[in-house]
């Protein structure tokens, strides 16, 4: 499974650590569809004080996105890193960090391990980064990204921002589990998560 990441946190063996999963177009960026070109990454203002208020609170903060548009033949994998790598340099003039991101290139006719729902890039990241996914939290504008929390054993926080607003209006009395949280956006995501650390 390609992956891309930022740095990798030192082990310390026995010690399992809190995360927070977010998902990246629609959470941490506007949602413009498939991402085609790096100047078409727009990060939301509250973004970087959302991550950084994580990092403060001692929480491992990961992105996991899918990105089919590689698989798609949209745009090359190169520019699913170029972009990643951008948002890291925003953030990181915000004081915010992210430390990891993990993405999946395939189609969902792939049959892939890593495409969200399924739990490969979660799993990985955990192994990697000595995570304890049971209390852990997936941030996401999709039902997608609830499922993967619930499968993953995390708490769902829903936004309503990128397509999640719409997600919810026309569709959340048929989904089959309710999110843990649906906040307004990743400000509000953050708010939630750090008054659950109290």
């Amino acid at each position: 499974m390609p992956v891309w990441r930022r740095c990798i946190l030192p082990e310390q063996p026995g010690v399992r650590k809190p995360a927070v999963f977010l998902d990246r177009d629609g959470t941490i960026a506007e949602e413009v569809g498939y991402l085609n070109h790096p100047d078409r990454f727009r990060m939301f203002p509250f973004a970087g004080s959302a991550i950084r208020r994580l990092n403060d609170a001692g929480l491992v903060v990961i992105v996991v996105t899918n990105q089919s548009g590689v698989a798609r033949g949209y745009f090359p994998e190169s520019l699913v890193q170029t972009v990643n790598e951008r948002m890291c340099r925003e953030l990181a003039g915000c004081g915010a960090r992210i430390d990891g991101v993990y993405y999946c290139p395939h189609s969902s006719g792939d049959n892939c391990d890593c495409r969200k729902p399924k739990l490969g890039m979660l799993k990985r990241a955990s192994r990697e980064h000595q995570l304890d996914l049971t209390r852990s939290y997936v941030v996401g504008d999709r039902y997608g990204d609830m499922e993967l929390a619930f499968r993953a054993g995390c708490q769902a926080v829903f936004v309503r921002s990128g397509y999640g607003l719409g997600e919810e209006t026309w569709h959340a009395r048929d989904w089959p589990r309710q999110p843990d949280a649906i906040v307004d956006d990743l400000q509000q995501a953050a708010d939630w998560i750090l008054a659950q650390q109290r």
